[in-house]
């Protein structure tokens, strides 16, 4: 059997476009599609031509409850990237602040948080 691979992953954010403007920014990606989203919101779809994330809005204010106590919550989005150092000067750039830095077997990594609060782990098998 051929294995299945992920196409998406589909989350809630309070400015669809102003997420998308960021991946764009630190990731190279782009937007595939916007457009309204159920309940009177927006949505964006970003990232590459195979792969995306569908960034939600349901229009109006949204509290957040911590992601790692919620079952079924978000916790980061692990993000692939070929040269760690200049993806986070892009992250810095961007006005976000890199932290908790690992290199482990068989990678590096860092993260960030966006302006909604959401975790982002950048990692690269090439720097290890």
């Amino acid at each position: 059997m051929k294995p299945a691979l992920f196409e998406h992953v589909n989350y809630t954010v309070t400015d669809p476009d102003r997420t998308a403007k960021m991946l764009e920014a630190i990731f190279g990606w782009h937007v595939r599609w916007a457009g309204a989203s159920m309940t009177n919101g927006r949505s964006v779809h970003v990232g590459t031509d195979d792969r995306y994330v569908a960034l939600f809005s349901r229009g109006g204010t949204l509290a957040r409850p911590s992601c790692y106590d919620s079952p079924g919550g978000l916790n980061h989005l692990g993000i692939l990237v070929d040269d760690l150092d200049a993806a986070e000067q892009r992250v810095k750039d961007y006005g976000l602040t890199p932290e908790s830095h690992q290199t482990y077997d068989p990678g590096s990594r860092f993260y960030f948080y966006d302006a909604d609060g959401i975790e982002y782990e950048v990692v690269s098998y090439a720097c290890a």
